[in-house]
């Protein structure tokens, strides 16, 4: 008994998850803010700085959670949903990052319409992530594992829609872009941004699987 009180117990993981998400919020509503004010040099850059900020703050709690994951015995979750979730969480953060440094790398010409739909889905993905991140530490709780599912119902159907997008944009682009270069940027970013979805999804997916195994 006494061996059990010495040993490290619970950490704050779940204020971690908490301020990684909202780092992620941040991360892509400067991206969008970066579509938005694309044709304005100076926001760009102003923009992708603060992209970077973000995702660099994302990374140092990442970190963090796997220094803590190795120090404390008694994890308030199960360890490898700690791991998978952080990291994955990460991968969102990252690939928002990756956008916006393709864009600059590839000098992207303007913004497209679809670029424009994909970065809406892509903020509305993260930031029911964020809100759904935030239930993890009452997910026992019947009522909140409820709408905590609920939340990534709705990133799943997101995802699903910025499928559709993507599909949508790459049959536009292979049959009206005479520019094969121009072709290929568009289509990284494009993907690019369907993938940060993707990965929101499997997110959701792990907090789904955390609250069927706790609540």
């Amino acid at each position: 008994m006494i061996f059990g009180k010495l040993l490290p117990r619970e950490g704050n993981f779940f204020e971690l998850f908490n301020q990684h998400a909202q780092h992620t919020v941040t991360a892509v509503h400067a991206f969008a803010d970066l579509v938005k004010s694309y044709g304005d040099p100076a926001l760009r850059e102003r923009y992708n700085r603060a992209v970077d900020d973000a995702e660099g703050a994302a990374d140092s709690v990442t970190l963090e959670v796997n220094r803590l994951l190795h120090q404390t015995f008694i994890t308030p979750i199960d360890r490898e949903q700690i791991h998978s979730l952080i990291n994955t969480m990460d991968d969102v953060a990252d690939l928002i990052q990756d956008a916006a440094e393709a864009m600059s790398l590839y000098d992207i010409r303007a913004m497209t319409d679809h670029i424009v739909r994909l970065t809406d889905l892509c903020v509305r993905c993260v930031e029911r992530q964020k809100t759904a991140v935030a239930m993890l530490h009452q997910v026992g709780q019947a009522q909140t594992a409820a709408a905590a599912l609920k939340i990534c119902a709705e990133i799943d159907q997101l995802e699903g829609e910025a499928d559709s997008v993507l599909h949508t944009a790459l049959s536009k682009l292979f049959r009206e872009e005479p520019d094969v270069r121009e072709l290929i940027k568009l289509k990284a970013i494009y993907e690019l941004l369907e993938t940060v979805t993707d990965r929101s999804d499997d997110v959701a997916k792990l907090i789904e699987g955390v609250i069927l195994e706790n609540s």
